[in-house]
């Protein structure tokens, strides 16, 4: 009677703990599951308390199975293979497939990386003083985040990049003077959730804050951010860095990298091309852009404004706006291939600007904000409040 009451009860505990495990950071979930954010961030939260308590509840009918002849032996054994698979594949695409490069990333010459990166494809770079790191699409999408001990040229700054809503932006990793320990974690929204390794608090990575502290906490400095084609930053950066995710030298790693890409790569494939989001987290719908369309998003203080590079091409290329109270100037360069957002504090409407930021009005600066090129509907998502292709002032 101990011995089935201590082979049954524990293993509940240890199933029921498991699927809440493999349904909020199993990521594969979200396929055929709406997970509330709720939910998740209580997991992210409390992710070890509650591995450490599903297994060692499973180790008490484990001892109840073989010491006191508990429960019966085909079901434990079946129950061995489903918390193996509950735990273990969570735990494994956490924490190996995702497995991030904040501290370790490694950045290539511009020279050696054209045998690695497609000339037309999509970089999102960052740059300081005329020293630029350049990371392609292809390389970024599943470690999430680069960055290494050198910095951007000695400024601690870390790529982040969620695939499913195509969005790459620096952040420097501190809150507050607080330093910030980034792990990727999950996704809502079609947007990734990091976590802070040092407050356990999960952080959306279009906002940058935690989310205890709230829209109003200063979050994470946004670094500008802006894309453009790979051929194009080396035109604009011949000395530039180029972040490429090059096969692992540990051959049982690399055999694992293949095997994870053989599923995760065709699903971000759909992603860019098929309507409906892989993952159909969505909490709203917003049919005022079509879902895949592209969108540069800017924020500034609670506006919201964000434009599709045709547009921009069919007003000439330049547009004046004001966005938060601030003058803006967003311009698209056919050189380099890229759409920029700049403040604009000189009084004056700007009619001359070049990939650079130098215009007729001075040497501009970028918007730290800027948002390029992610997905409408993931934009929409976390901006219901934006304005579309804003010129001027806002209306009302």
């Amino acid at each position: 009677m101990i011995g089935d009451l201590l082979f049954y009860v524990p293993l509940l505990i240890s199933i029921a703990i498991g699927l809440l495990y493999f349904r909020d950071l199993g990521d594969v979930s979200q396929m055929v599951l709406r997970v509330k954010r709720e939910h998740m961030h209580r997991f992210i939260r409390n992710e070890y308390v509650l591995i450490g308590t599903g297994l060692g509840s499973f180790f008490v009918t484990v001892l109840a199975h073989f010491l006191l002849d508990g429960g019966v032996d085909w079901l434990f054994w079946v129950a061995l293979a489903l918390i193996a698979f509950l735990y273990g594949f969570p735990w494994v695409w956490v924490h190996v497939a995702l497995r991030n490069q904040k501290n370790s990333a490694t950045y290539y010459s511009v020279e050696e990386a054209w045998d690695w990166v497609n000339p037309s494809g999509g970089v999102v770079v960052i740059e300081k003083d005329g020293v630029a790191r350049a990371h392609p699409d292809n390389h970024i999408m599943r470690p999430h985040l680069a960055g290494n001990e050198e910095g951007l040229n000695g400024e601690n700054v870390v790529m982040t990049y969620c695939a499913l809503s195509n969005l790459g932006t620096g952040y420097v990793p501190e809150i507050e003077g607080e330093k910030v320990e980034l792990e990727v974690v999950a996704q809502h929204g079609n947007n990734l959730i990091l976590r802070d390794n040092r407050t356990g608090e999960p952080i959306q990575q279009i906002y940058g804050h935690r989310e205890k502290d709230g829209e109003k906490s200063p979050g994470m400095k946004n670094w500008p951010t802006f894309r453009m084609s790979f051929r194009g930053f080396a035109k604009a950066y011949p000395q530039g860095q180029v972040f490429l995710n090059k096969p692992s030298e540990n051959v049982l790693l690399r055999l694992f990298d293949m095997i994870v890409d053989v599923g995760y790569v065709p699903g971000i494939i759909r992603q860019h091309n098929e309507a409906k989001p892989l993952m159909d987290n969505m909490t709203r719908n917003d049919d005022r852009l079509r879902n895949k369309t592209y969108i540069w998003g800017v924020n500034i203080g609670r506006d919201a404004v964000c434009y599709t590079d045709d547009f921009v091409i069919e007003k000439g290329g330049l547009i004046n706006a004001t966005i938060g109270g601030r003058d803006v100037v967003v311009a698209y360069d056919p050189i380099y291939e890229s759409l920029g957002v700049w403040y604009n504090d000189s009084g004056v409407a700007i009619s001359e600007i070049d990939f650079f930021g130098t215009s007729d009005q001075g040497d501009l600066k970028r918007v730290e904000t800027l948002k390029p090129g992610m997905f409408w509907h993931a934009w929409a998502e976390f901006y219901p409040h934006s304005d579309i292709n804003r010129v001027g002032k806002a209306q009302g």
